[in-house]
C-alpha cells in the first residue's frame, strides 16, 4: 500500500476520474457535498468501512482491524439528523496511523478537527451527535454504502478539494500510471499556452473539425489519436 500511496501522491482526482474513464473503469465517486474540511485536504489509502448505528463502537472496531494507512470509509446513510464523527474519533484514527476519515453523513467539533489536521470529508456539520441506537449489521465492518456506491477494503480511497473518488485496489496501479501520464500531458499542454500557443493548436482543431465533419471523428478520438488530453 505504501507503494500505492507514492503513486498517487501528485495525482488529483480529475486526473484519476479521466484514466478510469480511459481504462473503462466504472467512476464511483462520493456525493458531491462530501467535502474536505480544509483547502488543500488530502487522503490516499485502502479503504477501512464503518457502518455507523449509533455509538462510536463501531469506529474503534474498525480501527483494531486496520492497516496504518487505511482510510475510515463511515457510512451514515446521509443522515442530516446527527454528527457521527467528533474530535476524539479522529484522535484515535490519527493515533492508530490511519491516513483520513471520510463520511457519508456529518461531523462536529469542528474547530478540534481543523487543530487535529488528519483529512476529514464531510457533507457538513451540526452540534448534536446520535441520540438511538440500532441493530448493527453483520457486514458493518466489511461494506460501507456511500452515495450510490458501496466500498469494501478491496477499494483505494481518493480524495482532494474536487471530491473523493473509489477505485479497484486490483487496478490502482494501472490507473495511477495512465493517470500521471495525463497529468504530464496537461502539464505541458498548460506550460505552451503560458507562452502562447493555443489549446485549439496543441490539438490540431481545425483537422478535427474536417475529420468530425468527414468521418464523424469525436474529439476524444482525435485527442487519443494525437495524444491530447483535456477531457478523459
Amino acid at each position: 500500500m505504501l507503494d500505492l500511496q507514492g503513486a498517487y501522491l501528485d495525482l488529483t482526482t480529475p486526473h484519476v476520474a479521466d484514466a478510469m474513464v480511459r481504462l473503462g473503469v466504472p467512476v464511483r465517486q462520493a456525493p458531491a457535498d462530501v467535502r474536505p474540511l480544509w483547502e488543500g485536504a488530502r487522503v490516499v489509502g485502502r479503504a477501512c468501512p464503518a457502518r455507523h448505528v449509533g455509538s462510536v463502537d463501531v469506529f474503534l472496531e474498525a480501527i483494531e482491524l486496520a492497516e496504518p494507512g487505511d482510510v475510515l470509509v463511515v457510512d451514515n446513510a446521509a443522515r442530516t439528523d446527527e454528527a457521527c464523527v467528533g474530535d476524539l474519533i479522529t484522535l484515535e484514527v490519527q493515533c492508530a496511523g490511519l491516513g483520513g476519515i471520510v463520511i457519508w453523513g456529518l461531523h462536529r467539533d469542528s474547530r478540534d478537527l481543523r487543530t487535529i489536521h488528519l483529512p476529514v470529508f464531510s457533507q457538513g456539520a451540526v452540534p448534536a451527535g446520535p441520540q438511538r441506537l440500532d441493530a448493527l449489521p453483520a457486514d458493518a465492518l466489511t461494506a460501507a454504502r456511500f452515495g450510490d456506491h458501496t466500498v469494501t477494503g478491496d477499494d483505494l480511497v481518493l480524495g482532494d478539494d474536487d471530491g473523493v473518488l473509489f477505485l479497484p485496489l486490483d487496478r490502482a496501479a494501472e490507473i495511477a500510471e495512465l493517470a500521471a501520464t495525463i497529468r504530464d500531458t496537461e502539464r505541458r499542454q498548460a506550460i505552451r499556452m503560458n507562452l502562447g500557443t493555443s489549446l485549439r493548436e496543441q490539438t490540431r482543431f481545425t483537422e478535427y473539425l474536417a475529420a468530425r465533419d468527414r468521418d464523424g471523428t469525436t474529439f476524444r478520438q482525435h485527442l487519443r489519436a494525437i495524444g491530447g488530453a483535456i477531457e478523459e
